[in-house]
Parts: structure tokens; C-alpha cells; sequence
């Protein structure tokens, strides 16, 4: 069983993440989903990134560590997160000495170029994707392979970039199964 602390993506909150928290939890695991965004939820791309510009990095930074840090410790926080999440929760990890792993659902985050880790690192991702570029995506698998990350990288053709939310237009049914499943026997091996 896994401690994962889940982070949601710039739509916030969003039923999709509570109900990837509860897969989670039925295979055993013990899931957190802070509310980064204190309880706005949206619908469109648009609305949430002036969410996340009005917040600002910084401050959503401070809000995960503020949720990761009670529960960091003994046996390893699994970092996790969807697209933004993703990015905050890579960061999270990378400063986690005792992290237990990094699960990435849509969403990527620069890499320190004397970043270290041993890691693993899960990332499933549409292909294409406007918000994660092939070529930042091979750039970045790269760069966490030169930090030491054990790290597996999943595409979904055809996939639009948010595809595991049911409530979203970019939503693929088979993508979603498929990264879940991977997802969870990622978990179980940690």
C-alpha cells in the first residue's frame, strides 16, 4: 500500500480527481486530494489558468508542501498529479529525499540541471499534446534520466490532453482504462 498524495490539475477539485482518488483507494492505497484552489472548480481551460495565475506558482507550491508535509515521512510519500499537479507534485518529489515515487497524468515540470534523484517515475501522457510537446517531453525524459530517475513514459495516441476526466471534451475512455491500469501496477510494485 502506497501513501499518494494526488494533486488535482488548473480545473481544480474536479469530480474526475475524487474519482481517481477512489480507484486509488479501492487497490489499497491511502490517497490525499488538497484543494489547491480553495474550493473553485471551472470547466474551461481558460478560467483555470487565471486560477492558477491569480494564485500564482509560488504560492500553489506552498499549499502542497503545506498538505505533503504532515504526511512525509517513514516509507515515502508517492507524489501524484494531473497536468498541473503533475507539475507541482514533480517538483514536490525532486525536494522529498524520502519520496516513494512520482505518478504524472498529463503533466511535466522543468528539471534542474544538477537535479538528483533514484525515483521512479511514472508519466502517461496524450500524443500529441498541445501542453506537453514531443519535444519537451524527450528533452524532459532525458533530463530525469540524467537525474538518476528510474522512469517509464506512456502515450496515448489520439488522446486529448486531460483524457482520464469523464467531464472534459478531451476525455477517452480506453486511454483513461489503460493509463489506470498501468498506473496502479506502477503503485503496486512500490
Amino acid at each position: 500500500m502506497a501513501r499518494i498524495l494526488l494533486l488535482h490539475s488548473m480545473y481544480g477539485l474536479r469530480p474526475a480527481v475524487h474519482q481517481a482518488a477512489d480507484r486509488l483507494r479501492a487497490a489499497g492505497h491511502e490517497v490525499h486530494t488538497p484543494d489547491l484552489y480553495d474550493g473553485r472548480v471551472v470547466d474551461e481551460a481558460e478560467a483555470g489558468l487565471e486560477i492558477k495565475d491569480e494564485i500564482g506558482r509560488d504560492e500553489l507550491l506552498r499549499r502542497a508542501v503545506v498538505a505533503a508535509a504532515p504526511l512525509t515521512g517513514e516509507g515515502g510519500l508517492v507524489y501524484a498529479g494531473l497536468s498541473l499537479g503533475g507539475s507541482i507534485a514533480q517538483n514536490l518529489a525532486f525536494a522529498d529525499d524520502k519520496a516513494g515515487g512520482l505518478l504524472l497524468m498529463h503533466g511535466t515540470s522543468d528539471i534542474a540541471e544538477d537535479a538528483s534523484t533514484d525515483i521512479p517515475v511514472q508519466l502517461h501522457v496524450a500524443d500529441p499534446d498541445t501542453w506537453e510537446p514531443v519535444d519537451w517531453l524527450n528533452a524532459w525524459y532525458l533530463q530525469m534520466r540524467k537525474a538518476g530517475a528510474d522512469v517509464e513514459v506512456f502515450r496515448y495516441r489520439g488522446a486529448g490532453h486531460l483524457f482520464t476526466d469523464p467531464d472534459l471534451p478531451d476525455y477517452d475512455a480506453e486511454a483513461a482504462e489503460r493509463a489506470w491500469a498501468t498506473a496502479l501496477d506502477f503503485l503496486a510494485s512500490l
